[in-house]
């Protein structure tokens, strides 16, 4: 009985080290995509394998990837995928992984209180900014913020400061951002300094890599 409750355990050990954490984080034209793996990011071709991940299918903004014969289905900037057991969500790494897109520049898919948006890191501005219209779509009351003036290449413009309660890029989530609202029409939000400061950066080529605080 002992030696079949330790054959047991031993056998449950070995399906949790089999386990993977996958998360999708970008992706680089239509064939390739980035993948963080056991929280190492790897880049793959459609049918190539890295690490016991085989991606099958790269979509608009989701992969499907094979890790020993179970197929799961990716969502770009959601949380890390634990696959080889029953599945589910693994718990947040703190890190997060950016690959360079168009132009040199890093973006990501995220939300700001909930709602989905495209963050384009910009470590040149002060808070997390966003469009009046943007700020329209994804409900926040922006005309209760604290009202203010910045200068721009076009002159001096009116802003809102205001609190985001919560700014999520991967499986990392920061509370109580500071954010400004601007009158331009920008197609992104500005991943500004007061969420990239809760962040040690690093640059490893064409990918950017940061790691929470403590």
């Amino acid at each position: 009985m002992r030696r079949a409750a330790v054959t047991l355990v031993l056998a449950a050990m070995a399906a949790g080290a089999a386990a993977q954490s996958v998360s999708l984080q970008g992706s680089m034209g239509a064939h390739k995509a980035l993948l963080v793996i056991d929280g190492q990011p790897q880049m793959l071709a459609v049918g190539a394998s890295a690490r016991g991940v085989t991606l099958r299918r790269l979509g608009d903004g989701e992969a499907e990837v094979e890790v020993g014969g179970q197929v799961r289905l990716l969502r770009l900037g959601a949380a890390p995928s634990r696959v080889g057991t029953g599945g589910g969500t693994a718990e947040g790494s703190g890190s997060i992984v950016l690959p360079m897109g168009s132009g040199g520049h890093f973006s990501a898919a995220g939300t700001i209180n909930g709602k989905q948006v495209t963050f384009l890191v910009d470590t040149g501005a002060t808070s997390v900014a966003l469009s009046q219209s943007e700020a329209n779509r994804i409900g926040l009351d922006w005309k209760r913020g604290r009202p203010g003036l910045t200068h721009t290449a076009n002159g001096t413009v009116p802003v809102y400061a205001v609190n985001l309660t919560s700014v999520r890029v991967g499986d990392v989530e920061i509370a109580n951002v500071a954010g400004v609202v601007v009158p331009s029409d920008m197609p992104v939000v500005l991943l500004g300094n007061s969420f990239l400061n809760r962040f040690n950066m690093r640059r490893d080529n064409d990918v950017m890599r940061l790691e929470k605080k403590p």
